[in-house]
Order: structure tokens, then sequence, then C-alpha cells
């Protein structure tokens, strides 16, 4: 099994940054890509970004530009830069891993900013 533990959220006013860290642990031998997906109230869960274990990264086009996604292969870890805080970022934020080709998923953690 693969525990994820995120941090990093909570409030913050528009304009502002935050840094989500999310990490992983337990049987992990390789992990493939990497990702952040969040979730408003009354929507759906959808993408945020994602990386590849070689790097590549992808973006929403709602936060490209604004946020930035990055890993360390040695700490098990994928981290979520959000600059330039919008009133429509606010939802609760989800990393996932995929290790040996099966996703796992964090608790979640909540992003609020206040416009």
């Amino acid at each position: 099994q693969v525990q994820l533990v995120e941090s990093g959220g909570g409030l913050v006013q528009a304009g502002g940054s935050l840094r989500l860290s999310c990490a992983a642990s337990g049987r992990i031998d390789r992990i493939n890509a990497m990702g952040w997906y969040h979730q408003a109230p009354g929507k759906q869960r959808e993408l945020v970004a994602t990386i590849t274990s070689g790097g590549s990264t992808n973006y929403a086009d709602s936060v490209k530009g604004r946020f930035t996604i990055s890993r360390d292969n040695a700490k098990n870890t994928v981290y979520l830069q959000m600059n330039s805080l919008k009133a429509e970022d606010t939802a609760v934020y989800y990393c996932y891993v995929n290790v040996r080709w099966r996703d796992y998923w964090g608790q979640g953690t909540q992003v609020t900013v206040s416009s």
C-alpha cells in the first residue's frame, strides 16, 4: 500500500500564494506520474496539473502561468506552487501518485481564496 500526506492548504487573500506538498510513503519502488486535482463545492473533481517521472508537465488552462508543479523523487514528494490566486481557485486539492500503474490519492487539503 501507498500512503499520501498532504500539507500547505489554508486561507489566503486574492493575489496571494500558497505551496502544497504531498509526500508518499509505503511500498514504493518507482513513482510514475504525480499530480494534483481540485474539487469545488457542487462540482466534479478536475485536473490541475500533472508531472511525469521524466519531468514533463501538463496544466489546466485556468492555472497556466500561475501554478507550477514539481517533484522531488528522492523524497517521493510532489509540490504545487500556486501564485496569483483567485477566488475561483477555492477548492479541496487532492494529490495523486501512480505506482505500479495504480493511482493512490491523498485525503485532500482545503484552499480558500478570499476576494
